[in-house]
């Protein structure tokens, strides 16, 4: 095999891995009963990690809950995960969220995402599109945490609120940018 075509081979198997971890990810989709108690879990943590983020999440006139987002590559990686939107503690519906990227990246992980409309106009906006994707429909502020537990105070003021956590807790300067979120029945 000649020595210029491995650059072609490895890109064929990076996008390959991407599209079987998206595959594989949307082929074990989950039922309404595990969303909602991955859900009912990432609640529970969020509220450990951020009080400050428990105080927004109670003026918010929609939380919209991803209790598990997998993302995983090689080069190109991808990401998927299902989860529920929630308007006054009721679920009002399911959705799942994708992405790719490109760039250094090798491995895989689990993160939880809650994205928080402090509007009724952001909410609108967001139930009344068929897709929706963070940056173009809609800007998400990514919260941080500040000395003494306080998110800035620029951020508060925004439509809409993005939390990123694991199982270690808060994780910063990541995007939901590009992030694609549709609606799914389940």
């Amino acid at each position: 095999m000649k020595a210029h075509t491995w650059p072609h081979l490895l890109k064929f198997a990076a996008v390959a891995l991407a599209a079987q971890i998206m595959l594989s990810a949307s082929a074990q989709a989950a039922s309404k009963v595990e969303i909602d108690l991955y859900v009912e879990d990432a609640l529970k943590q969020f509220h450990k990690e951020t009080t400050a983020g428990t105080k927004l999440a109670a003026q918010a006139k929609g939380m919209l809950i991803f209790p598990k987002v997998y993302k995983a590559g090689i080069g190109i990686g991808g990401e998927y995960g299902e989860g529920v939107l929630k308007v006054g503690g009721s679920t009002v519906g399911y959705y799942s969220t994708a992405a790719a990227s490109i760039g250094f990246q090798l491995g895989a992980q689990t993160k939880s995402q809650i994205i928080l409309f402090m509007t009724n106009a952001a909410l609108k906006q967001f139930q009344n599109s068929d897709g929706w994707e963070a940056g173009v429909d809609g800007s998400v502020a990514i919260a941080t945490i500040g000395a003494g537990g306080e998110i800035d105070t620029h951020t508060i003021q925004q439509p809409i609120i993005g939390f990123i956590f694991s199982n270690k807790g808060l994780m910063f300067n990541l995007s939901l940018e590009g992030s694609k979120v549709t609606p799914i029945v389940r």
